[in-house]
This record gives C-alpha cells, structure tokens and sequence, in this order.
C-alpha cells in the first residue's frame, strides 16, 4: 500500500534516459554495459558517492531531456485507488530469499506516476540495474488479486519502475514493515517505530511560493546499497534532474524508535533559478483549534502537523501554529546558520481528532538539522488554502540569501529526524496549543479576537503555582490587553491569554514568551492573524 495521498503529490517533469535491458543473474539481473544506465561509466570497479557526482555534472552540462514514454492506456487513466491495487509481490521483494535486515519492492508506472525511473542495486562496489517484469506485480483487491499477465493481454516489458518501497522489521522482528517509500518527483516518506506515514521530505524545491510556475525535480535513478546481515542502517543514491538542475544524493537511512536520514546532497545548476528551497517538507493541515472560522467536520482537528519549529543560529526557538486560511500565506524566518527547522506534530492526543481510520495522532514530526554553518538566508513556510485533507497544502524548507551560480557545484548535508517527539529531551517551555475566540467577558465581542496559549515543558511543569510567571506580547498592528498568565495543572504547565483589538482585518503578526524576571521561560510563540 502505498503512502495516503501520495496520489495527491505534485510530479516534476519526465526521466531523460531508458531502462537497461539486462539477463541472467539473481533477480534477471547482470553487470552494466558501457551503455546501460546502471553504469559507473568512466571509473571501472567500485560504486561510490562520485560515482553520482560525476553523473550529475555530465547531466547538467546537456540540456535537459524527458524521457515519459507513452503508458498504455490502462495503466494512463489509473486513478489513486486503482494505482493502490497495482501491489508488488510480497514474496518476490528484493534480499527476502537471503534474509537480509532490510528487503526492497518497486512501484510500476502509472496513474500520476508516469516518470520512469531506473533502479540499480550495488552489490560489492558493482552496480547493476533491476530490470522491470509484470509478474512481480498483482492487480486488484486483497480479497481478488490475479497476477498482471491475468488482467491484461500485453504488459509491456519496458514499462518501468517508477519509485523504491523499503521495508524492515520496525515494530517487530518476525514482521517487515513499510519503512521508507521514495515516490513522484523527489518526494520520500518515511515512519519510526509506532507512527504511520504522514509529513513527506523533498529532495529540492525549486520556485516554491512564486507567482510563475514551481519547477518539479525528480529522482530519475536510484542506486541501493546491499545491506549486510546485521546492518542496522541502509544507503540509497539518487540522481536528481529538471530543467534548471542536476544533482546527486546519498540518503543513510537508520529506522528506530527515532528514524534518522542522513542526506549528502551535490548540486549542477544548468541555469539559475529564482528561489530555491533547501531541505524541503510537505504536510497536510485542514483544521485545528485555532481555525477561527467554523468547519463542518465531526473531528476537532485534522492534521499531519500542527506547527513550524525554528531554531536560530543565536540559540531563539519560534514556534508558528499552522493554519488553513482562505488565501496563500507565505511567512518568513531569517536566521544566520539555523540550528534546526521542522514541521511538528505536538498534539498526540486521540480525544483532539477522534479518527479510527487517518489516527492523526500517529503522525511523525520532522526536524531538519543542518550539518555545519547553512550561512544567511530563511525558513520560509507556505501555506495553501485547502477544503480537503486529501492534499498536501504546507511547505517549509532553507532558502539561502544568495542563489547559487552555475559556474560550480553547491553542496550541502543535513539530518532529517522523524519522531514522535524529536523535542523529547527539551526541558523549556513549548507550545502545545492555540485557540481563538470572540473577545470580551460577560459579552462578547466579536471584533475583538481573545487568544489563548498553553505552554508545557519540564521546567513550567516545575514552578510551583504562585511563581511569578509573566509574558511578553507584541503585535505589528493593533491594540493588545493586558496578557494574563494562570497555571494550567490539566496540562501541567501554563496558560496565556490576551486580546486583540485590530486595526482592520489583518494580517496582524503577534509572538509571545513567558519569562519570570529576567529568565526566559519558553520558546517564542509566532501567530498571524488574518480575519477570515
């Protein structure tokens, strides 16, 4: 099964070369010619990082070239939930017959997923390419599945892959569970122990957010490293192309209780782009507590995240609640050298979205952590209006302050954490939730926005009732009360409310902070406000 809603993700443009034709072999699989695109071409031997280095530069030195060749008509018109019954052999997975940690399946073509990507597996230093078979794959229902060649009269053979299934023992070790999917464009997925799938990373974001058209790059070649018998991580390559940029990955994947990539990225831009997004991640937010207009929705919230996190390079932590407005918001967050940024899902609570089925709960939080100095430059947070949970409306990721030139390769290596509480060893104060409301006491006022914060954390948890806690509100526009801040024993930490008396309908920018004298308390709590 593949991830929920990856039917729904955005694709980049096509694949530009074909798949290799190859016999023989564990898996039909055989060494790759000069010609075959599994090839180390150039550097006879071993497989290494370079070896995709030197890939992408002699890609971005051509022009970019598609290669989508026609679908058959059956496998074109696939909607999601046809495509979903498109289902990989579960015996035939990849280094299942040697009982190695970590085994592989393939997603054939098809639906919106028309790339055609070409999958190679490195097996002592040697790389060789998988080549694509319709009997690896059933069509139909759990309970009707018949083989492909049974559904239809010709499969063709050159159909192709178009993304890489992982799986390992995560939650039990006589169980394989789905672990990481690498599918459309440059997305990926991937869960810890205990959590469904939810947040997706992106290889790169390319005009995100601007008025002219976003440019989708895709992973067009994947390079997996053979695992030994008691690997606990496992090593996948990816070759990244689009029209403005080619680039080679190295993703180290450690599943746990906390599933850790690695990510070596080198980049060749063909042209120069407009912006380009670092470290990219695509969530979902539909509604929350603090959606100040009314949905028709039987679940108080429903949401695979329900925040940014930033942490800047002095050491400031800014935390800004999602929202699902009724226009595009686009927020920025300067910083030199960012520490951290990501997309949380705080609320674990199954009573705030009452969903059997979605267990929004379950979702992991992603932290991105940046491997040496980043430099100048912003968290940028996207935010698109949605009137479904089907689609991925939010987006986050680095833009540097100065775009990189095409006269060199740029290079940069971060830390993607999936968790269900990456923050778990923090002992300041956090938020936890935010809710909005009429103003006012005995009468309210709807013109009046009243705001109401909780903060939680080890320390908070730590004060004792009578502290003398205080907070610190500002807004860019606006009239606030006095902020008033009581103990909060049902969440065992500390409430924050105030008003807003605005000039207009917005946007109004507020951040708040508990502090007790000159001790900063909590992180900073970051709010747009628009009236909807």
């Amino acid at each position: 099964m593949i991830p929920r809603r990856c039917g729904f993700l955005p694709l980049g443009a096509a694949l530009a070369l074909t798949v290799a034709a190859l016999t023989a072999g564990a898996w039909g699989l055989a060494a790759a010619g000069p010609a075959a695109r599994g090839s180390d071409q150039g550097v006879p031997g071993h497989f290494t990082f370079a070896s995709v280095v030197r890939r992408a530069g002699d890609l971005a030195a051509g022009p970019y070239q598609p290669d989508q060749p026609a679908l058959p008509a059956f496998f074109a018109d696939l909607n999601y939930d046809q495509y979903r019954d498109l289902r990989f052999k579960r015996d035939q997975s990849i280094w299942r017959a040697e009982s190695l940690p970590f085994q592989v399946e393939l997603f054939p073509r098809g639906g919106l997923f028309k790339d055609r990507v070409t999958i190679n597996l490195i097996e002592n230093g040697k790389a060789v390419a998988v080549p694509f078979k319709s009997s690896l794959y059933k069509y139909g229902n759990k309970e009707n599945e018949k083989d492909l060649s049974e559904v239809l009269s010709e499969v063709p053979e050159d159909l192709g892959f178009a993304g890489v299934r992982l799986l390992y023992p995560l939650n039990r070790d006589d169980v394989f569970d789905e672990l990481a999917v690498f599918l459309g464009a440059s997305y990926f997925r991937a869960v810890p122990q205990g959590l469904n799938y939810g947040i997706s990373a992106r290889g790169l974001a390319i005009d995100t957010g601007l008025a002219s058209k976003e440019e989708f790059p895709i992973f067009r070649e994947f390079w997996l490293e053979k695992p030994d018998r008691d690997a606990t991580s496992i090593t996948i390559y990816a070759l990244l192309d689009s029209a403005s940029v080619a680039g080679a990955y190295r993703f180290l994947i450690t599943p746990g209780l906390e599933t850790v990539i690695d990510v070596k990225a080198q980049l060749f831009f063909r042209e120069r782009v407009k912006k380009l997004g670092l470290a990219p991640l695509t969530s979902m937010f539909f509604h929350a507590e603090d959606t100040d207009r009314f949905m028709d929705d039987f679940r108080p919230e429903v949401h695979d995240s329900d925040g940014l996190f930033v942490e800047t390079g002095s050491g400031e932590r800014i935390w800004r609640p999602l929202v699902n407005s009724k226009g595009l918001r686009i927020s920025d967050f300067h910083a030199d050298n960012p520490r951290a940024f990501g997309l949380l899902q705080r609320d674990r609570d199954f009573a705030n979205y009452q969903d059997l089925e979605a267990r929004y709960e379950k979702r992991p939080s992603a932290l991105v952590e940046p491997d040496g100095d980043w430099g100048k430059g912003m968290v940028e947070l996207v935010q698109i209006p949605s009137d479904s949970e089907r689609y991925d409306n939010i987006a986050a990721f680095w833009v540097p302050e100065r775009m990189p030139s095409t006269s060199k390769p740029f290079e940069y290596n971060y830390r993607l954490r999936l968790a269900a509480d990456p923050e778990a060893k923090l002992t300041g104060g956090r938020t936890l939730s935010t809710r909005i409301g009429a103003g006012g006491t005995s009468t309210l006022d709807s013109n009046k926005r009243k705001f109401v914060v909780d903060f939680i954390g080890p320390t908070l948890a730590g004060l004792p009732a009578d502290t003398p806690v205080e907070a610190v509100v500002t807004t860019s526009v606006g009239i606030l009360s006095k902020p008033v801040v009581q103990p909060n024993p049902e969440a065992r930490g500390w409430r924050l409310f105030f008003e807003l008396s605005p000039d207009g309908d917005g946007p109004v920018d507020l951040r708040a902070y508990l502090k007790k004298g000159d001790d900063v308390l909590s992180e900073t709590w970051s709010f747009q406000w628009n009236r909807e």
